[in-house]
């Protein structure tokens, strides 16, 4: 009897303390990002082609650990000769480093449904650190599907210049770079 009882808790342990995998549905997300054009107006544009995951075992996700990767070409500003010349080698250099990459490196709860992100982003050949803003509604069960769904947004404000985009100086642009990725992410 003594053994079946430690082997349960075994099992139980094991099962509570493995992480669970959230995948992007794509359907319901987006990354943007926003920059201000000659100190004036701000132009937005997005990365069409994207992926993301997180793994979490906690169900507060205080241990979740994100990745995110876009393709640089899948650059859309609605403008076919700006998306170009975002994609040469003087902004995000495409050819080259042909992928912009985070990947956290802490998940902190702050209160209710509001967490910070740290993590590693890679533009252009380089890394730094970046801090996001997050809000994380859910879970909830998706009634046609019966699986569990999460709703994250992350919000950050970086130093392009930082990885060399867009050169520096004499840029008729401003250097900080909004950037926002929304989406729903389904349970494993």
């Amino acid at each position: 009897m003594k053994k079946t009882i430690i082997a349960f808790a075994l099992l139980a342990t094991t099962f509570a303390t493995s992480a669970q995998t959230w995948t992007v549905d794509k359907a319901h997300s987006g990354v943007k990002f926003e920059i201000t054009h000659m100190m004036l107006s701000d132009v937005s544009g997005k990365f069409k082609n994207y992926d993301a995951t997180f793994t979490s075992a906690k169900e507060d996700f205080s241990d979740a650990k994100f990745s995110f990767a876009a393709d640089i070409s899948s650059v859309d500003t609605d403008n076919t000769m700006r998306d170009g010349h975002l994609q040469g080698d003087s902004w995000f250099d495409a050819a080259k480093n042909p992928k912009m990459i985070f990947t956290s490196t802490s998940f902190i709860k702050l209160s209710g449904n509001k967490y910070k992100m740290m993590g590693n982003l890679t533009m252009k050949g380089k890394t730094a650190l970046v801090a996001l803003d997050v809000t994380l509604n859910g879970p909830v069960t998706d009634q046609r599907s019966g699986k569990k769904k999460v709703g994250i947004k992350a919000m950050g404000i970086v130093d392009r210049t930082k990885w060399g985009v867009g050169g520096e100086g004499n840029v008729p642009v401003s250097e900080e770079l909004s950037i926002t990725a929304a989406g729903e992410f389904i349970g494993s």
